[in-house]
């Protein structure tokens, strides 16, 4: 049986506001940096390794910022929306600017975008409906970690080489379907038998 990260988190104390602990100064340099790569990814390949120790910098910022927050209880509700939206923004603006200079094909940040669109609208509808929180599983780590390495290797490649991007984003790819379908799982299946549960008769 798959392990159900399902868990009830809102109360009626929750407030979506900055604390200005080192994880929050963390995510928001993030964001600052997210459009400062796009740039350097634009201005060529003379500037390729200025972007890759930026692209590294912000995921290894990424793995900081949670390991403090949990390392010294500094979890925030600001943590908790903006971190993985700095991560999702992280990867789907590498992933565009990589297809605008010629190095990756469009399919891969397409497959991207959905994949992200699907998880957003699912985290809303947990929310919504059960006041619940989609926490990030190891598997979805797991997924990070694969594109990372697939996108930091398109610093060193060159726009004729660029059809190797279909072999290099083959395996992040697959997993992140799968992982995308262990959290359907371990979240939306249980309340989907809750939803639709059959009323049983009195008596």
């Amino acid at each position: 049986m798959l392990e159900s990260p399902y868990q009830d988190c809102y109360n009626d104390n929750m407030k979506l506001r900055f604390v200005p602990n080192v994880p929050n100064i963390l995510t928001l340099i993030r964001f600052l940096a997210i459009p400062v790569l796009a740039y350097l990814i634009y201005a060529g390949d003379d500037y390729n390794f200025a972007a890759f120790l930026l692209f590294v910098g912000i995921w290894l910022t990424d793995m900081l910022d949670g390991f403090i927050a949990r390392k010294f209880n500094q979890i925030t509700e600001f943590g908790k929306l903006f971190d993985p939206l700095a991560d999702k923004l992280f990867q789907l603006t590498t992933a565009v600017m990589m297809c605008v200079v010629g190095k990756l094909p469009i399919w891969v940040p397409l497959v991207i975008f959905f994949r992200e669109l699907l998880m957003i609208i699912g985290s809303a509808l947990l929310f919504k409906k059960e006041s619940t929180v989609v926490f990030a599983q190891w598997y979805g780590k797991v997924g990070t970690v694969l594109f990372v390495v697939a996108f930091a290797s398109l610093f060193f490649l060159t726009k004729d080489q660029s059809r190797l991007a279909n072999y290099i984003f083959i395996v992040p790819i697959l997993w992140s379907l799968y992982a995308c379908l262990r959290y359907a799982m371990a979240y939306l299946q249980p309340l989907v038998r809750k939803w639709f549960k059959p009323e049983q008769p009195d008596g």
